[in-house]
């Protein structure tokens, strides 16, 4: 095992590129890739960068010249021989060749485009434009290099013991938590954490950790190199961004308020009844369900990923029951800002109502709150989004309008369209 803090303070990181590979990401965006690559292949579109915490200065944290450094380095990664047979020849959800050969033929060769970064006040403007198989694929990079540097600038002046001490009270702090989940009659968990995770080295760490602690009930991770190095399973479904980009290439009200539920009409089609997994609450849960083709209702479950993770539970299981669905035998997967006290909490209230998952993500992979003076390695909440489609501008609701983006006409246009009325504002930790 690799011992961090040691190799922190040797080499102040230069022996070890933030990001790894071209699969160092989350599963679910190759599975995304992959359908837009096969559905809307030349849509054109603009991710950026979107600090919510303005409280992080990270032009003042972060050298521009590392910053791009990292970044060019990502741009010459390609994919390994080893990476592409791993995707070829693995099962993934119980299905052998996931990836179609077509797609794969493409990814063999891809190298991701040009980025823009310029610097605005205390904080980076960071974006990214091309074709949507391209671009998507520099969300989580982007993310993963911008909150290692900020971790690397809070860690570059401490000394050997000092680190040391750090990453033992972190890992500490881990085991207590996997200690006990450990408690839990069946726990299913997985890591969800690369987009905001504390370092490559401390995301591999906790996943071992989580694979030794918790045996059986670690279902796996959602990132593709960590899956594949630690021979677990890869994790993952869709995301928002489908919808998003969806509906703004909708033309009038109408084909914006079926642009939802297109997306999992190509979804379904593009993996022939598998990773049925609902993501309702990127234009508000309650009246995504309300207006759901029948259809839906057979899918597998449901990803609960913003608002009151626990009222969107209720919503799921009041909607199946509706629908004359079987709630016990119904998925739902919880995914927002979760730590030890709200797993314990959600699976103790709906272990027998549901099969329920947690997908573990910021607060697993990047918990150092309070370990450093000025709590200054605290995690903090950073997001890249497609924010253009067509140059048409993206929104998103969300269910806690804490989490919502877009022009103010534009966002006034979905709610309305989608009939979201008041809703409920909660804190935005990651």
């Amino acid at each position: 095992m690799v011992d961090i803090a040691t190799r922190v303070y040797n080499h102040k990181w230069k022996i070890d590129p933030i990001v790894r590979s071209l699969i160092d990401t989350d599963f679910y965006k190759l599975l995304m890739c992959q359908s837009v690559f096969r559905n809307k292949p030349d849509t054109q579109v603009t991710f950026s960068l979107i600090n919510r915490s303005q409280h992080v200065p990270l032009a003042k944290l972060i050298d521009e010249g590392e910053l791009r450094e990292q970044l060019d380095h990502i741009r010459s990664l390609g994919l390994a021989r080893g990476e592409s047979t791993w995707l070829r020849g693995n099962t993934f959800y119980g299905k052998r060749q996931m990836f179609r050969p077509d797609f794969m033929e493409w990814f063999e060769t891809l190298r991701l485009p040009p980025y823009h970064l310029e610097r605005k006040g205390d904080q980076y403007e960071l974006t990214f434009e091309g074709a949507w198989p391209e671009v998507m694929l520099w969300e989580i990079p982007a993310l993963a290099v911008l909150m290692e540097l900020r971790g690397r600038a809070v860690l570059g002046d401490m000394g050997r013991f000092e680190l040391q001490i750090l990453y033992a009270r972190a890992m500490t702090r881990v085991w207590e938590k996997i200690e006990r989940l450990r408690e839990l009659d069946n726990l299913a968990i997985a890591d969800f954490g690369t987009r905001r995770r504390h370092s490559y080295l401390w995301q591999d760490w906790c996943v071992q950790a989580m694979i030794e602690g918790l045996g059986p009930k670690f279902t796996g991770t959602s990132n593709c190199h960590i899956a594949m190095k630690r021979d677990i399973e890869a994790i993952g479904t869709n995301a928002h961004e489908l919808p998003m980009v969806y509906a703004a290439l909708a033309r009038d009200d109408a084909a914006l308020a079926r642009a939802p539920y297109e997306v999992l009409e190509d979804w379904h089609e593009e993996h022939e009844g598998n990773l049925r997994i609902i993501l309702p609450d990127t234009y508000g849960t309650k009246g995504f369900l309300e207006n759901a083709p029948d259809w839906l209702a057979g899918w597998t479950g449901i990803r609960i990923d913003s608002g009151d993770p626990a009222k969107g539970a209720e919503i799921a299981i009041d909607w199946w029951q509706s629908r004359g669905e079987d709630p016990t035998k119904k998925r739902i997967i919880f995914s927002d800002g979760l730590d030890v006290e709200k797993i314990v909490e959600l699976h103790d209230r709906f272990k027998d109502r549901a099969l329920i998952s947690f997908g573990w993500g910021t607060l697993l992979t990047n918990d150092f709150r309070g370990l450093v003076p000025g709590d200054a390695l605290a995690p903090f909440s950073l997001v890249c989004k497609a924010v253009k489609a067509e140059g048409r501008p993206t929104v998103k609701l969300s269910d806690n309008p804490e989490k919502a983006m877009g022009p103010p006409d534009e966002v006034a246009r979905y709610k309305r369209v989608f009939g979201v009325g008041e809703q409920e504002r909660m804190r935005v930790v990651v």
